[in-house]
Parts: C-alpha cells; structure tokens; sequence
C-alpha cells in the first residue's frame, strides 16, 4: 500500500520547509498538531489503537469546513485578504484528501444508498448517513449529504 496520510503530511512539510513556503508550513503544521490532538484524546478515551486513515480524512474535512465557514465570515465582513488566506489553507488540505464528489455523484451516491439500505422514511436517515460515511470518507461534504438524505426521505 501508499504511504500513510501522516507521512505524506510530514514530507510535504519537509518541503516546504526546504522551500520556505510560509503559508504551507504553517498549514501543514496546523494539520500535525491537529492529528496529535486527537491521538491523545483518543489515548484519553482509552483507546490504544492509533487512528486509521478515515479518521484523519475526516480531521482533514472538519479543518476544511471551519475553514470555509471563516471565509464566509471574512467575506461578508468585507475582509478579502482573510478570505483568501482561509481558502489557500482549504486547498493545501484538499490535496491530502480523496477527490471531491461533485454534486451530481453526490446524488447519485445518495440514491444508491437509500435503495441499498431499504430506507424508507427520516427514522431510516441515520442508518443512510452511516452508510455514507462508511462508503465515502473524505470524498464529500457530509452536512450536505444530509440535507440530500432528509429531502428524499422526508
């Protein structure tokens, strides 16, 4: 198999490093930081497994939609230059993530597991949005996915 998310994370650091590439050292050092955080509040929970891949993709994504809701924040309060700072962090995260869904596979995926899972109505969502994020990991935004989910079942 590829090397790890974490030592794709830590070469590409080292680069930048090398590259002195602020905005990507600072970024990728947010996302080490992040990762540690969670190994020890998973160690704290008693958990000694480490973390798989799917639950840094999804630290990866968390990182990716608060940033995305500062820009909107940035924007709205006339703040460009910060917006813009929080989408060249949203992009330097991406790359470490699977490719994004686009809307139409996002539907589409939504569909297929509502049939495969027999759901039928809103009591059936959390089984549909489990099977989402089991199927799909990383690859979409999951608050949007839910939204999916409610409308065809409700």
């Amino acid at each position: 198999m590829g090397e790890s998310l974490r030592e794709r994370i830590n070469e590409e650091l080292k680069a930048a490093m090398k590259a002195q590439d602020k905005r990507r050292m600072a970024t990728l050092r947010l996302i080490t930081a992040a990762f540690k955080d969670r190994d020890i509040q998973s160690r704290g929970e008693g958990r000694a497994d480490s973390l798989s891949e799917a639950d840094l993709q999804a630290i990866l994504a968390k990182m990716i939609k608060q940033r995305r809701e500062s820009a909107e924040v940035y924007d709205k309060g006339g703040r460009p230059e910060l917006a813009a700072a929080e989408r060249e962090e949203i992009a330097i995260i991406e790359e470490f993530l699977p490719r994004q869904l686009s809307d139409e596979e996002v539907e589409q995926a939504v569909a297929e597991v509502i049939a495969e899972t027999g759901a039928e109505g809103l009591k059936d969502m959390g089984r549909v949005m489990g099977a989402l994020k089991a199927k799909y990991a990383g690859q979409m935004d999951m608050a949007r996915a839910s939204k999916l989910v409610k409308e065809r079942l409700g």
